[in-house]
């Protein structure tokens, strides 16, 4: 009976095991993730995706209403416009090329929150609208506002930066100036340029900007 129960036991490993194995897939670290949990994350990402392209290309046809304005503000917000694959070329270049295009930066961002990162660029674009801030008592609301929202501990949209620079920023803002961000700014650039930003430039939607001439930048240059 001792031997059955081995037997038994075998058995109900082997089951075990053949479960396990048709029922989810082992990750590093020994967490297993199901199959269909993989499949509900991917087709999220594809609506995120086709969600962003739908609301660019809402963005690209309204912009078109600056070309009744005059040259001067026309040639200011010309960077509204989809690019053409010249101009989104020029994006690979330097990643500075990529955020100081409007369209480029809604796109990218398009990008990160299809990856699930999107709090990274929010921040970069936090710091710099408080760089921007001339009040010292604007500067200090923003300044915990920026803290609240992406530093402190399960912040809503916290960043990834070490615990030295967290403690510092806590610091730093109870008399805020504008350098408060500086150290964790440079951190989450380095971080989307090193990380994203090549990811960003093998991307199906970036490639498409590149290689299709857009049919309404003829209409808009005439």
């Amino acid at each position: 009976r001792a031997r059955g129960g081995r037997r038994g036991a075998g058995g109900m490993q082997s089951a075990l095991f053949l479960a396990a194995r048709h029922g989810g897939r082992m990750e590093r670290g020994g967490r297993c993730r199901s199959e269909p949990e993989e499949a509900d994350k991917g087709r999220m990402k594809r609506t995120i995706i086709k969600d962003w392209k739908t609301k660019l290309s809402y963005f690209l046809q309204n912009s078109s209403s600056f070309n009744k304005r005059k040259s001067k503000k026309a040639r200011k917000h010309r960077n509204y416009f989809r690019p053409s694959p010249e101009e989104a070329q020029l994006w690979s270049e330097a990643f500075d090329e990529l955020l100081a295009n409007k369209y480029g930066l809604a796109a990218f961002r398009a990008f990160l929150k299809s990856e699930f990162c999107e709090e990274n660029i929010e921040f970069w674009l936090a710091c710099e609208d408080f760089k921007k801030t001339k009040s010292p008592q604007k500067l200090t609301s923003k300044a915990k506002k920026i803290y609240n929202d992406f530093i402190e501990k399960e912040a809503p949209k916290e960043i990834n930066i070490d615990f030295q620079t967290k403690n510092m920023i806590a610091q730093n803002i109870q008399e805020a100036t504008h350098t408060c961000f500086s150290a964790a700014q440079k951190r989450v650039y380095s971080l989307m340029e090193n990380n994203s930003y090549p990811r960003f430039l093998e991307s199906e939607f970036y490639q498409e900007l590149c290689k299709k001439t857009p049919i309404s930048r003829a209409t808009q240059d005439t």
